[in-house]
């Protein structure tokens, strides 16, 4: 199925580049970012001046916002829109799976489809296309969407049927990845005590049990070169982890380890670091206990 127009919200480090990606598809977009529409969305895209605008000429509006209160709210802008035709919302927003599922049940009174499709890959992803996306749907409205998500996402899987399964699945991801970038960080901090050069380090452990993306993407491309630009922030690793300890004291899952990671690490670097990458955990790992 062509669609005719699709609209995009939230053009921000994520959303900016996922857009474009979409357009470079041959996909005509109408797009809205509340912070400047006109500088951030796609050559070619139409710029429009509100959410409802873009509810009144794209079937399929995909929303990047910073969290979920503030995705609930534009979906109910896209509801109140009075000449709607927007017929799904597909949500890439990181937020909770109670509040994706909120989302939904809104949507649906007005008979608004809703998948909830979080992605993970950071910005350099977002700009190549090839971010995962962890989408949550019937399986016949994934069918109409997979290929939309492809240009902006080629690792798109479909997760689940249930709404806040997209989001559930985003935040045990992102669990694993603020793990692994703090067990790392005091790992490599380790073996420099030992006088191991940080090179080696990644070069060794990246062929050998204890690999993981810190130690095959961050740390040779963002902190063996210092420069710690990975474009995903603190604040947002703590806000999904927050979200994840949450969710676990809600299910009464295991969050031991999770509860110590966000208390202990991720939380008190927020504290002495609130503007820092997520990549800067290793100089704070170094510092963090003199």
């Amino acid at each position: 199925m062509t669609e005719a127009m699709l609209g995009f919200i939230g053009l921000g480090n994520m959303g900016g580049p996922m857009a474009v990606n979409l357009a470079a598809a041959g996909n005509a977009l109408i797009c809205y970012d509340a912070s400047g529409t006109a500088e951030r969305a796609p050559d070619g895209a139409q710029h429009a001046s509100s959410a409802a605008e873009v509810a009144e000429k794209a079937a399929i509006v995909f929303l990047c916002l910073p969290d979920g209160p503030i995705a609930n709210k534009v979906a109910g802008e896209l509801m109140a829109a009075p000449a709607r035709i927007v017929e799904v919302v597909v949500d890439n927003t990181t937020s909770g799976a109670n509040e994706a599922r909120a989302t939904h049940d809104m949507l649906a009174e007005t008979g608004i489809a809703y998948a909830d499709a979080p992605v993970s890959g950071g910005a350099s992803g977002a700009r190549a296309g090839t971010l995962a996306m962890m989408v949550a749907t019937s399986d016949a409205l994934y069918t109409r969407l997979e290929p939309l998500l492809l240009p902006m996402a080629k690792n798109a899987r479909h997760v689940g049927r249930e709404p806040g399964q997209g989001m559930a699945m985003k935040l045990l991801n992102n669990f694993l990845s603020g793990m692994a970038m703090a067990a790392t960080s005091e790992a490599i901090a380790f073996g420099a005590r030992q006088g191991l050069d940080m090179a080696t380090i990644i070069d060794t452990v990246s062929v050998s049990s204890g690999t993981n993306t810190a130690i095959t993407d961050k740390f040779p491309k963002r902190i063996l070169s210092e420069s710690f630009d990975s474009g995903f922030a603190t604040r947002l690793m703590t806000k999904d982890l927050q979200l994840y300890v949450d969710s676990c004291k809600q299910l009464d899952a295991p969050r031991r380890l999770s509860e110590t990671l966000l208390e202990q690490v991720w939380g008190q670097m927020l504290v002495d670091m609130p503007a820092s990458d997520f990549t800067e955990i290793y100089p704070f790992t170094l510092t963090r206990d003199k």
